[in-house]
């Protein structure tokens, strides 16, 4: 009889003591993301800031409708526009400005990015946005962060240093006019927020595969899950082609009852479970860390590896295919693939039975 189970219960499986679980780890001798981010070219940090727009939750499950990198001459002093429908339009869009310095962001730093702000913003060059978010590797200052939290005087420091003419407020392409105080005054700007680096970090994690090749992150894999006492529903098509090979080699039809008892069968059948399951815990592992394509990427290489082995002419039984099938999968070198570093001894086998489960493979003809 073959057991129902829902899928966490290939995950949860009781035991003793408590399972390991699939996990992420910093390389050896890799610096943590917080601290190489560091160490990156102002692009590279832009660039980072992009992606991890990309994958930012914006409410209900939503994300940005579009995402740009626009830094550098003629950005028009916003990094990254992230919109939230389509097009660009007032109120709906979010401005990321990135600023990798040596040292946390202080006001004169920010009042030039916010002067060329508010002149691209009354000369039109793009509407008002939701808001203005600030993303620096080293975070906000003191100072800064104070005014930040008082923004009428932030707002009105602003107005007397560009009126006084400090830190770079300087030239007639920085005339702060009439016009422009005014649409000043009515910012508001409480707009103006902190983007810190931990969830800037957070948000790009979201897109494994570039973080961890960004970061140098590898998956740890966790315990596999146990060989369960009777057999589930998944199992049914593999099972069912190695009842046919045992079929053949015994001259009778032995039911799973027989092969779960201590028949003649019953240990070599166990152990091709267990190295199914061996197999379940790699599959598991790939959909946790690197994306569960890389396990099915796996399946074909050892589709094509096993291939011809299973398929020679001095094979007369299924058994003979089985063994050759599973002993030939335990000798591939399957380093093209992202799971080679965290392979264990049972999980080439076992993906022979995890092809025979989607009827990529039959061992009696």
């Amino acid at each position: 009889m073959f057991v129902s189970a829902a899928p966490s219960d290939l995950e949860e499986n009781p035991s003793p003591k408590q399972k390991r679980k699939n996990q992420f780890a910093v390389k050896r001798g890799a610096i943590p993301p917080s601290s190489q981010v560091l160490l990156f070219h102002s692009d590279q940090w832009e660039k980072l800031v992009e992606v991890a727009c990309l994958n930012r939750p914006v409410g209900d499950g939503l994300k940005y409708a579009f995402v740009k990198q626009l830094g550098g001459s003629g950005d028009g002093g916003r990094d990254i526009e992230a919109r939230l429908q389509p097009n660009l339009i007032e109120g709906q869009w979010d401005l990321y400005q990135g600023k990798h310095y040596n040292h946390a962001l202080t006001p004169s730093d920010v009042f030039k990015e916010l002067a060329k702000f508010f002149l691209h913003l009354a000369a039109k060059t793009y509407p008002e946005p939701r808001y203005y978010y600030l993303c620096a590797p080293r975070g906000v200052g003191n100072d800064l962060h104070n005014l930040m939290t008082r923004p009428h005087e932030f707002k009105q420091r602003l107005l007397q240093d560009w009126k006084e003419g400090k830190t770079g407020f300087k030239g007639r392409s920085l005339e702060l006019t009439p016009d422009l105080e005014k649409l000043i005054m009515t910012f508001d700007f409480e707009k103006i927020i902190e983007c810190q680096t931990r969830d800037i970090l957070e948000w790009h994690s979201k897109d494994q595969r570039a973080h961890f090749d960004l970061f140098g992150i590898e998956g740890e894999r966790g315990d596999d899950p146990l060989t369960p006492a009777e057999p589930e529903t998944h199992e049914q098509v593999y099972i069912e082609e190695l009842q046919k090979v045992y079929a053949e080699f015994t001259g009778r039809n032995l039911t799973l009852d027989e092969l779960m008892a201590s028949s003649s069968c019953g240990d070599h059948f166990q152990s091709q479970r267990t190295n199914f399951y061996c197999a379940e815990g790699l599959k598991i592992f790939s959909r946790d860390t690197h994306g569960e394509e890389h396990f099915d990427d796996l399946l074909k290489m050892v589709l094509v590896g096993i291939d011809p082995k299973i398929k020679s002419p001095r094979h007369k039984t299924g058994l003979d295919r089985l063994e050759a099938g599973t002993s030939g999968a335990e000798q591939l070198v399957v380093n093209d693939s992202v799971l080679a570093p965290n392979l264990r001894p049972g999980d080439l086998p076992g993906t022979c039975h995890h092809l025979a489960n989607q009827k990529r493979l039959k061992w009696v003809r």
